[in-house]
């Protein structure tokens, strides 16, 4: 059986085509420049080099149709026909509270997500456009939506209410959601696994650290806090969002640059975070390299970064009343070791010595803490896309 994931964004969309009876990607994929001029495919069947298609892609619904072309090319493709997509699972960033796991898309679920897209326009309605090219390219297949904020339907009230009137929650529900959640599930099963124990009986705190990056404390297989907030914006330094800041500096400098709602929501999410700290870049590798030839200003960059996810992780540590497993994940947390040790250094009152050796490893699954540390400390590559194939399949099982 084959499940085709998809992962719409605003101008890209990505996919992978996994056969579920052996767990392996047959073919993956991202579209880029949607909607602009220079678009284009570029493709890997799992056998086969990289291809890569410039076309014009004026829209979602054009990009699917080419994905699925290039699926069922005679050279390059990796299925013969559209029977075998047996379905499709589909990353939706916000569920709000409607939803608390995945579900079969249907025209009522079609309406909750647009509903829900006041509170993440960003990504909902994008996510949305992926759908509807789907349902037009391929229609009687099954479609799943995975929702980034359903496994944090179990952090409880106390840790999701924010310091304002109770009608604005109950009214517009403003309250704190929380993202990245398939990652953390993933991501939390996988080291109960590596450990050999029930993730039921560990008390984990897992780092999902890229361009978007967020901590989560999951408490014997439960989320009960996160650090994204109602929406993708708080929590973390980002790369280009500012994590937490005083609402009051939020209305100051809307004021002196004289912003409009719109340009303040683009300044913060866009032009901040790691960015707008270093005036230099978004991406820590150049960082890293920039503050080995001497910028101090990157190197203070990176200090704030560790800084905030050591704050969350002591912060996660106290809420449980300890804590078993760290794991970090994410494009950073994957392949940047010093962004690792010097996060977790100088925390011996939890017991946590790292193993330098191990440590250096990059993109590859390995525990990095000491046999004699109390806290177990892993780096585990997420797998998003296979955690929403097999709730997709699971799905379709049951339906």
């Amino acid at each position: 059986m084959n499940i085709l994931v998809i992962n719409a964004g605003s101008s890209s969309l990505k996919y992978q085509l996994i056969n579920m009876d052996t767990e392996k990607v047959i073919a993956k994929g991202i579209a880029e420049r949607i909607g602009a001029e220079g678009s284009l495919l570029k493709h890997t069947p799992f056998d086969r080099e990289r291809i890569i298609i410039e076309q014009e892609l004026p829209n979602h619904e054009v990009t699917m149709q080419l994905v699925l072309n290039t699926l069922l090319h005679p050279e390059y493709g990796v299925i013969s026909g559209m029977d075998e997509i047996n379905a499709v699972g589909h990353r939706v960033v916000h569920g709000g509270e409607k939803f608390s796991e995945p579900v079969i898309i249907n025209d009522e679920v079609m309406a909750a997500i647009e509903e829900c897209a006041s509170l993440a326009p960003l990504h909902n309605r994008p996510n949305m456009l992926g759908i509807q090219a789907c349902q037009k390219a391929m229609p009687g297949t099954p479609m799943v939506a995975v929702f980034d904020t359903a496994f944090h339907q179990t952090v409880p009230n106390y840790a999701y209410l924010y310091g304002i009137p109770y009608s604005d929650y109950k009214d517009f529900k403003v309250r704190r959601y929380g993202f990245h959640g398939t990652s953390h599930y993933y991501l939390s099963r996988r080291v109960a696994e590596n450990i050999g124990r029930p993730v039921e009986e560990l008390k984990t705190i897992t780092c999902h650290l890229g361009n978007g990056a967020s901590v989560a404390a999951i408490e014997y297989g439960k989320s009960i806090d996160t650090s994204m907030g109602l929406t993708p914006l708080e929590g973390l330094i980002m790369g280009t969002r500012c994590g937490d800041l005083d609402a009051g500096a939020a209305m100051y400098l809307m004021d002196r640059h004289n912003f409009d709602i719109m340009q303040l929501n683009d300044y913060l999410n866009k032009h901040c975070g790691v960015l707008g700290l270093s005036g230099l870049s978004s991406d820590f590798r150049d960082l890293e390299a920039a503050a080995k030839s001497g910028n101090e200003q990157a190197a203070l960059v990176r200090y704030i970064f560790c800084y905030r996810i050591k704050k969350y992780i002591g912060s996660y540590a106290a809420i449980m009343n300890g804590v078993d497993a760290i794991v970090f994940s994410g494009g950073i947390g994957e392949s940047n070791p010093d962004i690792r040790y010097n996060t977790v250094k100088d925390m011996s009152y939890l017991g946590i010595e790292i193993d330098p050796v191990p440590n250096e490893t990059r993109g590859q699954e390995i525990c990095i803490s000491t046999p004699r540390s109390k806290v177990s400390v892993w780096v585990i590559p997420t797998d998003e896309e296979m955690t929403i194939a097999k709730e997709t399949l699971n799905l379709i099982k049951d339906a």
